[in-house]
């Protein structure tokens, strides 16, 4: 990841030097959040967390950015100097890396004054909105294999290098087993993975010396391609010629479908397997696959054991971003909070003011019921029925009693001190699947999910309604 200041939209510092050169250095809270689920999924991953909170503790401008910012003839030596000693002092609270989110909740809020939370915005939106885009798709096919194997092998199609890296990370909080990206997987810790390429056998005489030596090579670690020709008048035969001699050897061995008709095809290559006494062979299948189309080929009961997953798991497929923001929702004025918000003529644009916690509400069954945005000092008791209203629409409201009730914004930077110690990926991907058991199957389904309930306090809500009828920003 890039651990330069300067990736940054530049206005972000004509804004910080305007906010330095007119002395405004209040407190202020942002939040960070999203506004609709990708994929028109029921819900979404939370992804990026630990690098971004690496990158804000290294958040500095060298010399070299500092001479560049002069050569531009816009910022002045004042607060050259500022950057120039720039650390980041203010607090950061997030969830907790992996977990299920849903739009409008926020999901970082950063305290600090005015510039620092300003020089934060690109920094945050661009870690968190591609992890969380890719984890959340890499859930989506995880889920849709029935958590079976899935092989992470988008480099070659990743949007660049920090795209392929950032993408196997996200790929791995989402479910992926392992990746072809052989610089990620040390990085990480995670398994490398991979089988051969058509080039390889093509550059034998024949398909079964390919093969053969491959398995003289690397024994049961044999993953054999058997379309390079014909799959089914060759690849496989050969395939089973040489899997015979390894069994012999004590030795099993897969093999890879990499094109046509997956279903059709990797049935009747488990028969053949079968027939040949070889029923423990692997089939591991790829080309251009979703989450859509693996689950379908399960349906129809397509004897897969494994999942090479590329293309659309690394870019987002069909979904190009993640529509997380940036906005601010408090200034500090007179040692108190000021809530602020954005109006807009679209009501889903219409951000919620205040300094915020989110509730996570559970049923007695221990799935989740709701997620509940509040003022931060609020109390929502555990068995005390509450009314909590819709974020747009005044009219829906629903009371609940919470068998447990969980805040989801934590500490994670106090003053600048990083607080926790950063998680390794099993361990996200962990609360990732845990989570996702509590999430009911209806918001989990591909085709027309559930919306799960995002709701305000009563006291959230009296706020908002008083800043919309005051003109909330209209200060003249």
């Amino acid at each position: 990841m890039i651990h330069n200041a300067l990736f940054l939209d530049f206005y972000e510092l004509t804004m910080a030097q305007g906010y330095y050169k007119t002395g405004r250095r209040e407190r202020t809270v942002f939040d960070m959040f999203f506004r609709r689920q990708p994929f028109n999924g029921g819900y979404s991953i939370f992804a990026g967390l630990n690098p971004l909170l690496e990158a804000i503790m290294n958040f500095r401008f060298g010399d070299d950015d500092i001479a560049y910012l002069k050569s531009t003839g816009i910022f002045d030596a004042e607060f050259l100097n500022y950057l120039s000693k720039f650390r980041f002092s203010g607090t950061v609270l997030a969830m907790d890396e992996g977990s299920v989110v849903f739009p409008n909740e926020p999901l970082i809020r950063v305290e600090a004054d005015i510039i620092e939370s300003l020089l934060l915005e690109g920094l945050i939106l661009n870690t968190v909105n591609f992890q969380s885009l890719i984890a959340t798709k890499t859930a989506r096919i995880w889920l849709a294999s029935n958590k079976s194997s899935i092989m992470e092998f988008g480099l070659r199609r990743a949007q660049g290098c920090d795209g392929a890296m950032s993408a196997t990370r996200a790929a791995i909080i989402g479910g992926a087993a392992g990746t072809s990206n052989t610089l990620a997987a040390k990085l990480y810790g995670v398994p490398a993975m991979g089988t051969m390429a058509h080039a390889w056998v093509m550059s034998f005489d024949t398909e079964e010396e390919a093969f053969q030596t491959y398995a003289d090579i690397y024994g049961e670690k044999s993953v054999f391609l058997i379309d390079t020709y014909n799959t089914l008048e060759s690849g496989i035969e050969n395939a089973i010629k040489v899997g015979k001699r390894l069994k012999a050897e004590g030795k099993n061995f897969g093999i890879r479908l990499d094109s046509g008709d997956i279903q059709y095809l990797s049935t009747e290559v488990r028969k053949r397997l079968d027939v040949a006494g070889l029923p423990n062979a692997k089939i591991t299948v790829s080309n251009e696959l979703t989450e859509e189309i693996i689950e379908s080929l399960l349906m129809h009961k397509a004897p897969i054991d494994g999942w090479g997953v590329g293309t659309h798991m690394v870019t987002g497929g069909n979904e190009s971003s993640f529509t997380g923001v940036y906005k601010l929702a408090a200034y500090e004025q007179n040692n108190a909070w000021v809530p602020v918000m954005k109006l807009s003529d679209n009501p889903a644009k219409t951000t919620n003011p205040a300094v915020k916690q989110v509730w996570r509400l559970y049923n007695t069954d221990g799935s989740f019921k709701a997620d509940v945005i509040g003022v931060e000092d609020e109390i929502i008791e555990e068995g005390v029925r509450y009314k909590y209203i819709h974020p747009f629409n005044d009219y829906q409201t629903f009371s609940f009693a919470a068998k447990k009730v969980e805040p989801l914004l934590k500490p994670k930077i106090k003053d600048g001190s990083l607080l926790v110690k950063l998680e390794d990926l099993p361990t996200i991907h962990k609360r990732m699947a845990e989570q996702l058991e509590h999430l009911d199957p209806t918001s989990k389904r591909l085709l027309n999910p559930h919306i799960y309930k995002v709701s305000l306090t009563e006291n959230l809500q009296k706020i908002k309604q008083e800043l919309i009828l005051k003109g909330a920003w209209n200060k003249s």
